[in-house]
């Protein structure tokens, strides 16, 4: 008998291939919208690239959020619904005015927070119409959301980590490991027969069509899975 295929093993989700529990798996910024906190420390979350400020309401109660540049212990940061442009403030779209930095934005407004997360990454208002508002996103392109969802004003910190070079394979693993992805990354025409569907042959190529249907069993799926089209035009 062979062994399971490594993406039937990942896909069983047992400790080799699941990510790390230990994440910070809550929102950044909290559902109340008028509230104050204090920053009392900024800590390294696993499997997020930019640091977390350790926040403390006005209520008492502790949370985290994710720290922009610039921001120190002490400061105090401001989630409000009124226009109130600082560093560190977390506003609706609708107040922020064109030009403006941010990061962390709520896709639906309450949600904490979903898109511009890295370390350094930010969005940028263009513009303001009835239908919301327009963001330029790091990846180049536009996209509008919906006036009232928040996002906080500055850039996210940690920027220029990804600069440094890893200076050993071990700790290139473990950082992959805390994020839940795999290293080393192989090919598949590199790998025996029981480990891939592209493996076996003393040949670097696949030995047969890639080209699969979206109902394949997912022991089959890799390669080009439902393509529209394949080969030179």
């Amino acid at each position: 008998m062979g062994k399971k295929m490594i993406q039937q093993r990942r896909g069983r989700g047992t400790f080799q291939y699941r990510n790390k529990s230990s994440k910070i798996k809550v929102k950044y910024i909290p559902p109340s919208p008028e509230s104050k906190g204090q920053v009392l420390d900024l800590i390294h979350e696993p499997g997020h690239t930019a640091p977390v400020a350790e926040l403390r309401l006005h209520n008492g109660k502790k949370i985290p959020f994710l720290a922009p540049e610039g921001i120190a212990v002490g400061d105090e940061i401001l989630f409000s619904q009124k226009p109130h442009v600082e560093l560190g403030s977390v506003l609706p779209l609708k107040h922020i005015p064109d030009g403006t930095p941010i990061f962390n934005l709520e896709l639906k407004p309450g949600d904490g927070g979903k898109l511009v997360r890295a370390a350094g990454a930010y969005a940028t208002v263009t513009s303001h119409d009835a239908k919301g508002a327009t963001l330029s996103l790091p990846s180049g392109k536009f996209k509008q959301l919906n006036p009232d969802c928040r996002a906080t004003i500055g850039i996210s910190a940690g920027g220029g980590r990804g600069d440094q070079p890893f200076l050993s394979a071990g700790k290139r693993y473990k950082a992959f490991r805390k994020m839940g992805k795999v290293f080393p990354r192989v090919s598949g025409v590199a790998m025996n027969a029981v480990d891939h569907p592209h493996g076996g042959g003393s040949h670097g190529y696949e030995g047969g069509p890639t080209s699969l249907s979206r109902g394949a069993s997912p022991g089959q799926k890799a390669g080009k899975v439902a393509p529209k089209r394949t080969g030179k035009r």
